[in-house]
């Protein structure tokens, strides 16, 4: 522990030393803590601190210039500093004591005057832990690092009270067992189940927010997993438990739900393809793929169970959930793309695409080409070797032709071969409905026939006017 302190980044010493010098106490806490004592403390480090907002702005101003207060009504202070190469971002909060009115959206913003009050208050016990500054010494009331050293999350307090102060303290608890890897106390589980209405008053941005973190984590099978079977994503995320209730129509997995979650694993193991980082849209594309499942389906002879056009009806539900969570519209309009396309591939096995096919493939994908390269190939989970064998195969193929056409031909941004200046002139008409027309129409013979070049293009143009 001792060894894991001591490499606390300097700015941290700096600092405390400036709030001593003001008779102020200052220490890194939370999150900060519980990295440095695994081992991976970052560049942006959290601070609480006996002074009022508007002293800590004074300090910090006084050691640099790149100070923000866009948090300063909650008594949050930010700066930035840049030490020996390396760029840190901390935060300094004034010891908190706020809490949550039963019918309340926001928190009552109180400060408070004790290191173990603002603790308390925070959401588990690996985060309720302090080290003071300069001098370094270790606060740990509510046995933090017994936890940590468990991998367990444990509210300071008890959880019915930690939960009703913030509800979306519950949602934290699946965002952590995911994140870090650690089991969640009984206890907590329990309220988390018992009080999940009271997820209700909190805003859908802060939801959103929460379940984006999780969604981002390594492995977010865990906390979906807890999401769900507390029903806290009956209440912000219905479309999801829904699945447990649907057979898949192969009979691959135990449900939908399983299926989902292994699409979403698979989806997160081929981010290589996308630069490697998390990706969002990547991840609620998988993860909500077949919530049109449930709407859809339909009882068969033979005992078989199908689910026709639910990628049209699924793209609908992502639109109306992801627009109620308050996603930004790139984000909305990506996951439903992906949604909507994500059957498109299926045939394609059987050899019977022709050059136009694949250029439409292409042209309704259109920026979302490689997430749905991504989605379609997670979208396998059969247990049937030779059969995932043959679908790795003709996706291969596929990806291979749309790069051979793409040599061949502008594929990215698939226009007709005369714009809308050379219609009209071409045609002697003004600006109005025909032009419109016959730019849809030389668009369809562009994606059916390929680039035909202007004089091509005209002469199509002109018999096509001439018939019409």
């Amino acid at each position: 522990m001792v060894a894991a302190l001591l490499r606390i980044a300097p700015i941290a010493d700096d600092l405390g030393r400036v709030f001593a010098a003001a008779g102020h106490r200052l220490f890194l806490v939370g999150g900060s803590v519980r990295d440095a004592l695994l081992g991976g403390l970052g560049h942006d480090l959290d601070f609480t601190t006996s002074a009022r907002p508007d002293e800590i702005e004074r300090l910090l101003r006084s050691v640099t210039k790149a100070v923000w207060t866009i948090g300063k009504e909650f008594g949050t202070i930010g700066a930035k500093f840049d030490v020996g190469g390396h760029e840190w971002i901390v935060e300094i909060t004034t010891f908190r004591a706020d809490a949550y009115r039963p019918d309340s959206r926001k928190p009552q913003v109180a400060f408070g005057d004790t290191l173990e009050g603002d603790l308390v208050r925070r959401d588990f016990t690996v985060n309720a832990m302090a080290v003071s500054l300069p001098d370094k010494e270790f606060h740990d009331p509510y046995r933090g690092l017994d936890d940590l050293a468990e991998r367990r999350l444990r509210t300071p307090a008890t959880p019915e009270q930690s939960f009703s102060d913030d509800p979306l303290r519950m949602m934290r608890l699946a965002r952590f067992a995911s994140q870090l890897g650690f089991e969640p106390a009984p206890d907590a589980v329990r309220a988390a189940t018992e009080m999940a209405d009271r997820l209700d008053i909190v805003s859908a941005e802060r939801i959103r927010d929460e379940l984006s973190k999780l969604l981002l984590t390594d492995q977010p099978r865990p906390g979906l997993n807890l999401l769900v079977s507390t029903g806290l994503a009956a209440r912000m995320l219905p479309e999801l438990p829904a699945l447990r209730l649907e057979r898949d129509e192969h009979h691959r997995h135990k449900d939908v739900y399983q299926h989902s979650l292994t699409v979403l694993d698979q989806a997160i193991e081929l981010e290589d393809r996308l630069g490697g980082q998390p990706d969002l849209v990547n991840r609620l594309a998988a993860l909500l793929h077949d919530i049109g499942k449930p709407k859809t389906r339909r009882f068969e002879s033979g005992g078989k169970v199908s689910f026709h056009h639910h990628d049209v009806v699924g793209a609908k539900l992502v639109r109306k959930r992801l627009a109620a969570l308050r996603y930004p519209g790139d984000v909305t309009d990506g996951v439903a793309k992906l949604v909507e396309l994500h059957l498109r591939f299926h045939g394609y096995g059987d050899g019977q695409w022709t050059d136009s096919a694949v250029r439409r493939y292409v042209r309704d994908a259109g920026d979302q080409l490689e997430r749905l390269h991504v989605l379609t190939r997670a979208d396998c989970t059969t247990r049937n070797q030779a059969k995932a064998a043959r679908l790795r195969s003709a996706y291969d193929d596929l990806e291979q032709r749309i790069a051979e056409l793409r040599d061949q031909e502008e594929l990215d941004a698939i226009r007709p071969d005369l714009d809308g200046n050379q219609i009209m002139e071409i045609l002697g008409i003004p600006p109005g409905r025909a032009v419109g027309e016959a730019y849809k129409f030389l668009l369809e013979l562009r994606l059916d026939r390929g680039p035909l070049g202007p004089d091509g293009a005209e002469a199509e143009l002109r018999a096509w006017w001439a018939a019409r």
